[in-house]
């Protein structure tokens, strides 16, 4: 597949990326997320991955040198893979030399020591600002987009699970990945590339090309392997804390010297919508059933993928039945989640009334899935993986993805 190249870059988007990497790099405190790459040419290809040595930055233990790429393996064309290399211009992957792709890596630094305060510690947050929010082992943790626009990745554990939260700012993407595959523990670096006007990460472990929204490994040894995205939601700090007011939030306190209060993105939805892309999409990404810059949330069950539309709406509930297994989606706003409705086997039935959620017992439901009264009152319902993401990066990923609602 051949990406357009009638992409129209607008000026004042790439300017803002390029002043907020600069104020990244320059504002280094010296606690560097990305690790010291040497070794061969970031172009050889390799059968084997032979063990290296490691090294510990911040709470995550990486490789010293990180494999090089096997360009022999791709699901993508390697020209469709776009290097921003932040001064004005891009680069496919098929016509880079070693020395650039190496001095890219990590351009945009990712966080490997991720500091998490109490709420209040969001308290420079303004209620309509977005986090990417994340509950596992039953606590919940509030990424604040404002600083993931200048890291897009972190690295952490959590209650045992090794994670990836991942966001790219070209199309609002966020994504909480498991790190784990096929018994492996893998990290995660960002290679200042591009597919479909997505982040593309690298792993240290193969040095395999991964793409963000998909969570699929499209060039390098792990080609055609997928992580295991976890339950997540783009939505307002005002609403993740009004149904988590005991959530941590990722601090300032990133080892960079940082602007996060200024937003370099502001504007970019309109430019999407007026179809100017800063890098090359496909004739996939532009389905007109949703505006490009629509923010969706996409769940996958028995291999269908839905999107529901985050508009923004009140109270709303929403019931699947296109697969085998049922699901419902509860929103208030933009926040809420995707869950099986299901208790003790059994499908229990769920209406909204005046903005109530209630089942057939007459427990009353809260969009986290949770009982708050009722005979089931203290239950939650399973979460379902999901991922939030401006709909032309959904649609470019998934393109068979049924829309429910909007």
């Amino acid at each position: 597949m051949n990406l357009a190249s009638k992409t129209v870059v607008p000026p004042m988007a790439r300017l803002l990326v390029v002043l907020a990497l600069i104020a990244a790099a320059c504002g280094s405190n010296g606690d560097s997320s990305a690790p010291a790459t040497t070794g061969p040419s970031a172009l050889e290809t390799t059968t084997t991955s032979p063990p290296v040595p490691t090294t510990r930055i911040g709470g995550i233990e990486v490789p010293s040198i990180v494999p090089p790429l096997d360009l022999s393996r791709a699901d993508v064309e390697p020209g469709d893979v776009v290097f921003d290399t932040f001064d004005g211009g891009s680069i496919p992957l098929d016509q880079a030399d070693a020395e650039l792709i190496v001095r890219l890596r990590d351009a945009i630094p990712p966080l490997n020591a991720p500091v998490y305060g109490e709420h209040g510690e969001g308290d420079w947050l303004a209620p309509d600002d977005l986090v990417l929010g994340l509950e596992l082992e039953d606590e919940a943790f509030a990424y604040p987009v404002k600083i993931l626009n200048f890291h897009e990745i972190v690295n952490d554990e959590i209650g045992g699970v090794p994670v990836l939260i991942s966001y790219c700012p070209l199309c609002r993407s966020g994504v909480v990945y498991d790190r784990r595959l096929n018994g492996a523990t893998l990290t995660f670096g960002n290679t200042s590339a591009l597919y479909e006007n997505d982040l593309v990460m690298y792993d240290h472990q193969t040095g395999s090309y991964w793409w963000q929204v998909a969570g699929r490994a499209i060039v390098g040894a792990h080609t055609g392997s997928i992580l295991d995205p976890l339950p997540s939601i783009t939505t307002t700090w005002g609403g993740w804390l009004a149904l988590h007011p005991a959530t941590l939030v990722l601090t300032r306190d990133t080892g960079f010297s940082i602007p996060y209060e200024r937003d370099p993105f502001g504007e970019y939805p309109a430019a999407v919508d007026a179809g100017a892309f800063p890098f090359p999409v496909s004739a996939a990404a532009d389905d007109a059933r949703l505006p490009a810059s629509a923010l969706v949330m996409a769940v996958e069950v028995d291999d269908i993928v839905r999107a529901y539309p985050l508009d923004g709406q009140g109270t709303r509930i929403g019931l699947d039945t296109t697969s085998d297994s049922p699901v419902v989606v509860l929103l208030d706003g933009a926040v809420g989640g995707a869950y099986l409705p299901v208790l003790d086997g059994a499908t229990i039935d769920l209406t909204i009334t005046d903005g109530v959620i209630a089942d057939e017992t007459g427990t009353v439901w809260d969009v986290a899935g949770r009982a708050i009264s009722g005979p089931h009152q203290g239950r939650r319902l399973q979460a379902i993986p999901s991922r939030t993401s401006f709909w032309f990066a959904i649609v470019a990923a998934f393109p068979e993805v049924v829309v429910i609602g909007g």
